[in-house]
């Protein structure tokens, strides 16, 4: 999702007492680093970027830092002066962002003396195996963020124990083995986004959301989507929108509905994946049909009015380029929606990782989740042009009948449902306000939380680590007696509990679930005998 944030120049204009002013506060504090500076008072910057000690151990150094703050903090005020539209000032935030945290002395080693005392101190070796580090990330086509030899798919990470039960040129149904002797009667059908390998739902055991609802009771499946790459030849390149809400979506949940036996299912999505769900069941829901007894939905958006920075990237122009790209055919890179994502903080997803891997050579620590962030997915072009079109430029899933699947008409507010919908706090992707408007699309009950943190650590937060909290209103909305439709009136009304939400929702999934039942050991039916142990292999197809 590459922006077009340079389509030429771009009339700008400052009223002239606020840029005066802005001279002038700049024209103070330049004055006053100078003299502080003359008199060896100039204190480190708060900014971790400059907290080195080598910093601090040379005046023109630490001047350097403080003139570059400065300077940032000059432009930002710029662009909030600059009398332009409110969209075209995001724009602008955004772009003098990028080259702001681009420009930064630290990022280069004429003027990083951390950077060169680490030379210094390793005899030369930090330069030698930091060019030795930039020459492999040049031939990955990736900045390397974790030690990736530290984690191997179905070894330490994707590890709760299951089979592969289905596949198709979409998917692979993985169903998890029962860690419970008993297990609620209706199964969970989990729909994770199919822009990201599905394991940052199951990391390592300690912080597995997939094995926390094993161990509750639930027989969970799991869509693990297929990772199309250039040299297939079976037409994935040319897979819909449609093709995927039937063959994959609706397609997990059936499989799961018979193998159970349960003539519903409980289904979740997550970021993406939710917004197919909720799409795959208004495609059912349409036909007449209605699989599923409740829904959960993590950082999901069906009303697009919102869409945080992310914004930045859309407009006509970028939707044709991409539709005469991708329309008829081709694959959206992974790397392209990965540089996308990182560099909505460059600052800890790139910039950090310049300094410490190529000008310091170092060999960044093993993380898993960051291992996941760089293991990217292909998507074929006619989704992603379809996706972006109808949702991020058009918002059309949320008014009834203007989106289509299957040549049928999409109504989301016939979803009537019980409903779990989570937002995160300090999403940057899914603003949790955007997540809330998904209350206003969706008929019956509904219960709201919001999480702390972002997108991706509000959702994955383990009970057992006792981290973060949630706000949560004590009644649940539905049918003559909707959540307010405010989101800042919803949480005036909240009480913040401590810890994880996970044990709220699987409180509220239980009843929705079933009565207890025996576990089966065994997994698959006669139809649908396992395939392969879990994690498959589609989630082990490398993008690049």
């Amino acid at each position: 999702m590459n922006a077009n944030l340079s389509a030429g120049p771009i009339p700008v204009s400052v009223a002239p007492d606020i840029l005066a002013d802005i001279q002038a506060e700049f024209s103070r504090e330049w004055q006053r680093l100078c003299d502080d500076a003359r008199q060896g008072a100039l204190p480190p910057p708060s900014d971790r970027r400059f907290a080195g000690a080598a910093w601090a151990a040379q005046g023109s150094h630490l001047l350097m830092a403080h003139a570059y703050l400065l300077s940032a903090r000059a432009m930002s005020r710029l662009v909030d002066a600059a009398q332009v539209s409110e969209p075209l000032r995001e724009r602008l935030r955004f772009s003098v962002m990028q080259w702001v945290d681009a420009l930064s002395p630290s990022n280069f080693l004429a003027l990083n003396p951390d950077a060169q005392q680490s030379i210094v101190e390793s005899a030369g070796r930090a330069l030698t195996e930091g060019v030795a580090n930039l020459l492999g990330d040049v031939k990955k086509g990736r900045i390397t963020q974790t030690d990736e030899s530290q984690f191997e798919i179905g070894r330490n990470v994707a590890v709760t124990p299951g089979e592969v039960v289905f596949e198709n040129r979409l998917i692979q149904l993985i169903q998890y083995a029962p860690l419970t002797a008993t297990v609620h009667e209706r199964p969970l059908v989990i729909v994770p986004p199919n822009i990201n390998k599905f394991y940052i739902l199951d990391l390592q055991p300690e912080n597995s959301f997939v094995r926390h609802a094993v161990e509750q009771g639930y027989t969970v499946f799991l869509v693990s989507w297929r990772n199309p790459v250039s040299s297939d030849t079976d037409g994935i390149d040319r897979a819909t929108w449609s093709d995927y809400l039937d063959d994959a979506v609706l397609q997990a949940l059936r499989v799961a509905s018979d193998i159970t036996r349960q003539p519903k299912v409980n289904a979740l999505g997550f970021c993406v994946g939710g917004t197919m769900l909720a799409s795959a069941l208004a495609l059912a829901e349409a036909r007449g049909e209605h699989p599923v007894a409740s829904l959960t939905l993590l950082t999901t958006l069906l009303d697009f009015h919102d869409t945080g920075v992310l914004k930045v990237f859309v407009d006509e122009a970028h939707a044709l380029l991409r539709d005469h790209q991708f329309g008829s055919g081709g694959l959206m890179p992974g790397r392209d929606l990965a540089t996308t994502f990182s560099f909505l903080r460059p600052n800890e997803l790139v910039w950090n990782y310049v300094v410490g891997n190529y000008l310091k050579g170092q060999k960044p620590p093993a993380f898993d989740l960051l291992f996941w962030n760089g293991d990217s997915t292909n998507l074929p072009g006619p989704f992603f042009s379809w996706y972006f079109r109808n949702t991020y430029l058009e918002n059309n899933l949320k008014v009834p009948g203007r989106a289509q699947a299957a040549g049928l008409p999409l109504d989301l507010t016939r979803l009537e449902m019980p409903s779990y919908i989570f937002g995160s706090r300090e999403d940057h992707i899914v603003p949790w306000v955007a997540a809330y408007a998904s209350t206003q699309v969706l008929r019956g009950p509904q219960r709201f939380v919001l999480g702390a943190s972002g997108h991706i650590a509000g959702v994955v937060n383990p009970p057992a680590k006792k981290r973060r909290s949630y706000w949560v209103m004590e009644r649940d909305g539905g049918p003559g007696n909707p959540l307010p439709g405010d989101p800042n009136a919803w949480l005036a009304q909240t009480t913040e509990q401590p810890g994880s939400w996970w044990p709220d929702w699987s409180a509220w999934l239980a009843g929705h679930s079933g009565k207890q039942v025996k576990a089966r050991v065994k997994l698959g039916n006669a139809s649908h005998r396992p395939i392969e142990p879990a994690p498959g292999r589609y989630v082990k197809v490398r993008a690049a």
